[in-house]
């Protein structure tokens, strides 16, 4: 008699082929595919069995497994937030579908790197593609988890970010648009931050005191540095909704939540994303309204040493050192940006050496 088997077994069928299963944490595993011999099913069973004592087994469902049926119900859990899920399903179908169809254990380096590439020379923008890697990233991770794969296979360096990206710029048309779709208590915030470059939490903070709307004055006085503490006038187009954001103000805040008391960053956040893909600025940022105001004001003609004192950027030592270049311009700016609103153009300002 031969010798016993003691893993696995291994079963001659009718059309002489063998078949070969095991049993691991007390489920029978079948191998994807029969065998014309039956040694080379013990062969298998030998493979299976290594892997198992040197853990670094996984369940043959993974051959079973659709890509995207797994990644569909990857993204039915209540961790993940409904945008990242709309973001997400937007993705597999743009730009994720030439691999959607192939099984779990089918998705190799090769694969995702052969994806990568054809993605990248596509139309597709990089951000989205940099969002579909991610996702990609996760639901292989959880299908490592659940053993259904060996290892993940989305194994490219810096596929997945996005962040050295130039930092991204709204048009004068693009804002009007964005504010147009923000809902009316939102708009002025937004239009400071993006003609006043203010930081949104300093935008947050603003008190009624620190707001002049006679003199169209904005006093920045809560900042974590000396040259964050400034005064940024403020373009004339802007003043209106200005006026209308005060009629919400309070004693101690001027810019109010619905509720009352001060304005909170995610709702201010979640009204401007809302107003975001309404108008196909999926990929600004409300930092980048900031950077919009700064690169707006430079092509109105501010120099170097205006914008870091309008922006807030110097050191200490450099703020004192350059607050004596901004004096006389102020006004001058403010009247440029707005007439980039009304043109839609820089209209420059005549440069002053500093």
């Amino acid at each position: 008699m031969g010798k016993r088997r003691t893993f696995g077994k291994i079963v001659k069928q009718r059309s002489g082929r063998h078949q070969a299963s095991y049993v691991h944490e007390g489920e029978r595993h079948y191998a994807p595919q029969t065998f014309e011999r039956q040694r080379d099913g013990a062969t298998w069973l030998a493979g299976i069995e290594t892997e198992i004592a040197r853990g670094t087994w996984v369940s043959s469902k993974g051959a079973q497994v659709i890509l995207g049926e797994y990644a569909r119900e990857y993204l039915d859990s209540p961790s993940i937030g409904d945008k990242w899920r709309r973001t997400c399903l937007r993705n597999m179908r743009l730009h994720l579908a030439p691999i959607l169809g192939k099984s779990l254990q089918e998705v190799s380096p090769l694969v995702v790197r052969r994806w990568h590439n054809a993605a990248l020379a596509g139309p597709g923008g990089r951000v989205s593609i940099a969002q579909s890697y991610r996702f990609l990233r996760a639901v292989m991770n959880q299908a490592k988890q659940d053993e259904l794969v060996g290892r993940n296979p989305c194994n490219i360096r810096g596929a997945g970010s996005d962040r050295a990206r130039e930092r991204q710029t709204a048009s004068v048309s693009e804002l009007e648009g964005l504010v147009a779709a923000i809902d009316e208590r939102y708009r002025a915030p937004i239009l400071v931050a993006a003609w006043c470059a203010l930081r949104r939490q300093e935008i947050l903070e603003l008190s009624p005191d620190d707001v002049d709307l006679d003199k169209g004055l904005i006093h920045v006085r809560r900042s974590k540095t000396d040259a964050g503490v400034r005064g940024v006038t403020v373009p004339p187009h802007i003043l209106p909704e200005l006026r209308v954001a005060k009629q919400w103000s309070d004693e101690r805040w001027f810019f109010t939540s619905t509720r009352g008391g001060q304005m909170k960053a995610m709702t201010l956040y979640h009204a401007f994303v809302r107003a975001r893909e309404a108008t196909g600025l999926e990929h600004l940022t409300i930092h980048d309204l900031r950077h919009t105001g700064n690169t707006l004001a430079a092509n109105a003609g501010a120099t170097t040493k205006d914008l870091m004192q309008r922006l807030g950027h110097a050191t200490e030592q450099a703020a004192r050192r350059y607050l004596h270049t901004v004096e006389g311009r102020a006004e001058e700016i403010a009247e440029a940006l707005s007439e980039v609103a009304r043109k839609g153009t820089a209209a420059p300002l005549p440069r002053k050496d500093a």
